[in-house]
């Protein structure tokens, strides 16, 4: 059963960093899957806020480029997001997403909270 776990959420100050580990089961780390990162604030609907492309390019939200950075280690099948300038309109439940042969696998979300 392919499985995805995510790591790394927390309580941190404004302009502090964080950063999110997925273990993605080996069966669906693909370089033709599409990877990203969602997080969902409370109240809001869920939104898109970094991913890979099947071609390996990397995209961001507006409200996140030059702060956030995706990345992926194919020896360990993880991809992370290192979060750098935190500001409070970051805080959500975040969750990485497989996209696969038609197919969206999700993980079980980590809270960060961004808060003084």
């Amino acid at each position: 059963q392919e499985q995805l776990v995510e790591s790394g959420g927390g309580l941190v100050q404004p302009g502090g960093s964080l950063t999110l580990s997925c273990v993605i089961s080996q069966s669906i780390f693909s370089r033709h899957a599409f990877m990203r990162w969602y997080r969902q604030a409370p109240g809001k609907e869920r939104e898109l806020v970094a991913g890979f492309t099947t071609g390996g390019s990397r995209t961001y939200a507006d409200s996140v480029k030059g702060r956030f950075t995706i990345s992926r280690d194919t020896r360990v099948n993880t991809m992370y997001l290192l979060m750098n300038s935190l500001k409070p309109e970051d805080t959500g439940v975040y969750y990485c997403n497989v996209e696969y042969s038609g197919s969206h696998y999700w993980g079980q979300g980590t809270q960060v909270t961004v808060s003084s």
